[in-house]
């Protein structure tokens, strides 16, 4: 891992920017803490690191400035200044094309675009976890919180250093992810919005009744896909509270 700027800001809270290998990300830490701090990783929206800043800084200095978490978050495959990959431009096309016809978005598409990005991203999250957790003032226990929500599937399926989770279902789900769900037994957060226009709400509520936790809780809340109540992100920083303090 290497950094490649710092800067300290208003609120405190102190924001590096780092590279892995290829891979873009931001650390931000909390102003002073007595003891290393709990980790909760931000996976974005495979929309791009500078596009999403906005909403991912957000979210990661509430945590650090106000519960002392630190927050990281890196650029997903295919996203911002990585390559592009063929198979999934196709897919994106693809699936423009269904939608803009009013069609079904079938179980082919589905597949195409995002398993792979599955099989691409787990891995350099669980790299990316290895280089967090080796820097002094980090020391778990780790959370995690994402939008593709079938990447945050298969982490808390393969990944035994994160204990908590927070899912946003906004995202198309591969059948095969459903059987995945049932092997997560971590604590989970899970956030619909009830009218989100490119989410099956069905198969969200679906997943949900998959998952294999003991503890898992659904809010829902009414509006689109940007229409997230800003009372959530108090929400979700609490249920962090409850299971990394």
């Amino acid at each position: 891992m290497r950094f490649t700027s710092e800067q300290r800001l208003d609120d405190g809270v102190l924001e590096c920017e780092f590279t892995l290998g290829e891979i873009p990300g931001i650390l931000w830490t909390p102003a002073s803490a007595s003891a290393p701090a709990p980790l909760i990783l931000i996976s974005p929206p495979p929309l791009g690191l500078r596009k999403m800043y906005p909403r991912l800084a957000g979210r990661a200095r509430y945590y650090a400035a106000k519960y002392g978490f630190a927050a990281a978050t890196i650029e997903l495959p295919g996203s911002g200044d990585r390559p592009r990959w063929a198979a999934a431009e196709q897919a994106r096309a693809d699936l423009r094309r269904a939608m803009e016809a009013g069609e079904p978005v079938g179980d082919e598409i589905i597949d195409a675009l995002v398993l792979p990005l599955v099989e691409k991203s787990v891995p350099e999250w669980q790299a990316t976890l290895d280089a967090l957790l080796s820097l002094p003032e980090i020391g778990g226990p780790v959370g995690y919180e994402g939008g593709v929500i079938s990447i945050g599937v298969r982490l808390a399926v393969v990944e035994p250093r994160i204990s908590a989770a927070g899912f946003f279902a906004g995202s198309f789900v591969p059948r095969s992810m459903f059987e995945e769900a049932r092997q997560v037994t971590i604590p989970l957060q899970v956030l619909l919005q009830w009218d989100d226009e490119g989410n099956d709400r069905r198969a969200a509520l679906d997943l949900f009744d998959a998952f294999g936790s003991k503890e898992k809780t659904l809010h829902a809340n009414m509006g689109g896909h940007t229409g997230v109540p800003r009372f959530e992100l108090d929400a979700g920083a609490r249920f962090f509270a409850r299971h990394l303090k």
